[in-house]
């Protein structure tokens, strides 16, 4: 599975984006899938997950009620909506995808998103 995230810019804290990561080369319905981000200086952190049907979503604390992960299956696309963003939301955030949770086996080249104060 080929992934590509598109999405990222600059926004102002409060603000809202939506990353979307689209696939390619196999069907990404049969795969859960997820986001991942990477601030300056810091560890790659997880941010959340979404089942293969959709119907189940994990976030990370930092980001519950303000993150929003969905799929739509026809498009072979995952999104991640992001709302009231916070300087240290500013990331590279990274579409992961794999057959079952905790086996990222395919991942995007990321998306920056900067979050001015």
């Amino acid at each position: 599975v080929q992934l590509q995230a598109s999405g990222g810019g600059l926004v102002q804290a409060g603000g809202s984006l939506r990353l979307s990561c689209a696939a390619s080369g196999r069907t990404l319905s049969n795969y859960v899938a997820g986001w991942f981000r990477q601030a300056p200086g810091k560890e790659r952190e997880f941010v959340g997950r979404i089942s293969t049907s959709g119907g189940s979503t994990y976030y990370t604390d930092s980001v519950k009620g303000r993150f929003t992960i969905s799929r739509d299956n026809a498009k072979n696309t995952v999104y991640l909506q992001m709302s009231s963003l916070k300087p240290e939301d500013t990331a590279v955030y990274y579409c992961v995808a794999g057959p079952y949770v905790g086996r990222w086996s395919y991942w995007g080249q990321g998306t920056l998103v900067t979050v001015s104060s």
